[in-house]
């Protein structure tokens, strides 16, 4: 097994300029770190969760690929007029949750909840709030607190 962590990235689209910005932000602390990882867009924040667990519980890549050592979801979440932001927001958060704490996962929480685009990109923007860098942060530091208790990829 390499010694660098290779890292799943899952990333809704949904908001394209805010995802963009995020992505960049976690791609940067990749890079420095030295991690690989595989980038996979899903639909929408509330399907990141199911989409970890599909990548988590798969059997061991053929081909030459490794398990994920770690996983980053990436998203934004914009209030609208119903309740249906309360909902993506709430279930989002607690399946990725339960997954890490169910599974000890070394996650990294990227998805961003935000009453309209200009709070979304001031926290996206890598020139500003960059939590797509805090959350491949988060991650890596999961990863090495994981292998302090010799814990294998999931």
């Amino acid at each position: 097994m390499s010694d660098q962590p290779h890292i799943m990235i899952a990333l809704s689209r949904y908001y394209e300029e805010v995802a963009s910005e995020l992505l960049a932000g976690t791609l940067g602390v990749l890079e420095e770190a030295g991690a690989t990882h595989e980038l996979y867009e899903i639909p929408g924040a509330f399907e990141i969760p199911a989409a970890i667990a599909i990548a988590m519980r798969s059997p061991e890549f053929s081909g030459g690929r490794r398990r994920f050592d770690g996983y980053i979801a990436l998203g934004c979440v914009i209030r609208g007029e119903t309740t249906h932001y309360d909902y993506v927001c709430g279930e989002s958060a607690r399946g990725l949750q339960d997954l890490s704490t169910r599974h000890c996962l070394a996650l990294g929480f990227g998805i961003l909840t935000t009453e309209n685009m200009d709070q979304a990109m001031a926290r996206a923007a890598v020139d500003r709030g960059n939590k797509g860098a805090d959350a491949a942060n988060a991650c890596l530091r999961m990863v090495e607190f994981k292998r302090q208790f010799r814990m294998f990829p999931r």
